[in-house]
């Protein structure tokens, strides 16, 4: 391999304090030089790719993307065909239409529901728990952040509930069983849904197999808890447009979602390709033009910086539970799986990423607005 390319590798990763072969936990100890030209030929799905096969190793990589990602070194990278043809697509096309958004569904969310609980948390929350409120663990945290939706709508025992993408039917149950609310809940994962229904047995709870753009009726309430980022920015104002015929008078809408600081079509082409196929985070512009003359914004609530925490907790629940799931999932899904948590926890470490529950009504809450927190 050249030389020229092997400095401007380590030079380029000097620049996030990184080394190449290093003793610290944040280095890369590189195992095939080849992944040098992967990275410039391929970007960052050549360096997840490499890392996946085994070509690399990092001790703590959520701390090496927190240091690459502080860094900017995300956008240091030259562009390549496959990347500039996949944006071309996102800003051309539909890519989170009815038919791709099963595609997401069968590659990510119908892994089992068995290797899922053993990473979850008991109400198998697979968004950001609440650690600002003081929870010392992923249980309490993510219990936390379940109440903290429910005080924020102000639920009522009797109020009727949308909830759009209920993934393993944890809200619902726990607006059910906790504020006696009747909960009528959307999602397209088989797998999900037929946990859901068991683990909501016995109360006012409909999980539906369908669609979220299927869903009618009149509620009081209405809640999408980790469902947007699937939705796409073509689809956002009609989202938002559902959302509002869906409401009663005077009803609110809490959307908890992940964002991200600038507006985009399109994701990270490794993930895009291994785990969300189609997702893509919303920007706080995009949304804001999605709900403009439909909703009064009542509260935008950041806390990204928890989500670091909730992915660090499902890591060390993953690795704890793997010996239960080698032989079914392989070493391969291993590394795929550690190398997704720990990119994710170090975008949010850097800041690059958010975490963002809107409480927006339809006719603006007379009196103003309780602040809960």
């Amino acid at each position: 391999m050249p030389q020229k390319t092997k400095t401007w590798f380590e030079r380029t990763l000097a620049l996030a304090d990184i080394r190449l072969d290093g003793a610290r936990p944040w280095d890369i100890a590189l195992h095939d030089p080849s992944v040098q030209d992967r990275i410039l030929a391929e970007g960052s799905l050549g360096f997840g790719d490499a890392y996946v096969e085994g070509l690399w190793d990092c001790q703590d990589l959520d701390e090496m993307f927190n240091h690459l990602l502080s860094a900017g070194l995300d956008h240091k990278v030259r562009p390549n065909l496959a990347l500039l043809t996949y944006v071309a697509k996102a800003k051309i096309l539909n890519l989170q239409t009815r038919h791709r958004s099963l595609e997401v569904a069968s590659i990510h969310y119908n892994l089992g529901n068995d290797f899922y609980e053993a990473m979850l948390d008991p109400w198998m929350q697979y968004t950001c728990g609440y650690f600002s409120s003081g929870a010392q663990d992923l249980n309490a945290a993510q219990e936390a952040k379940l109440d903290m939706i429910c005080r924020k709508i102000d639920l009522k025992e009797g109020d009727e509930v949308l909830e759009l993408g209920c993934g393993w039917g944890g809200f619902a149950r726990f607006a059910a069983s906790r504020y006696g609310a009747h909960v009528t809940a959307y999602n397209i994962s088989t797998e999900q849904v037929d946990l859901a229904r068991a683990r909501c047995q016995g109360l006012p709870v409909d999980i539906r197999l369908s669609d979220y753009r299927d869903a009618q009726g009149q509620y009081d309430k209405v809640v999408s808890v980790g469902m947007c980022e699937h939705v796409g920015p073509k689809n956002y104002r009609s989202m938002m447009k559902l959302v509002h015929s869906c409401l009663k008078p005077h009803g609110v809408f809490l959307l908890h979602t992940i964002g991200g600081n600038h507006e985009v079509d399109d994701s990270d082409l490794w993930l895009d390709k291994h785990i969300f196929p189609g997702a893509v985070l919303p920007s706080p512009v995009g949304l804001a033009r999605a709900f403009a003359d439909l909703f009064v914004l009542e509260d935008w609530h950041n806390f990204g910086v928890d989500y670091d925490k909730t992915l660090m907790a499902w890591d060390a629940n993953f690795r704890s539970a793997w010996p239960r799931f080698q032989e079914q999932y392989g070493d391969r899904f291993y590394r795929m799986w550690h190398y997704y948590l720990m990119v994710s926890a170090g975008s949010f470490r850097s800041r690059k990423n958010q975490l963002w529950q809107l409480v927006l009504s339809k006719d603006g809450v007379r009196g103003g607005w309780k602040t809960v927190r």
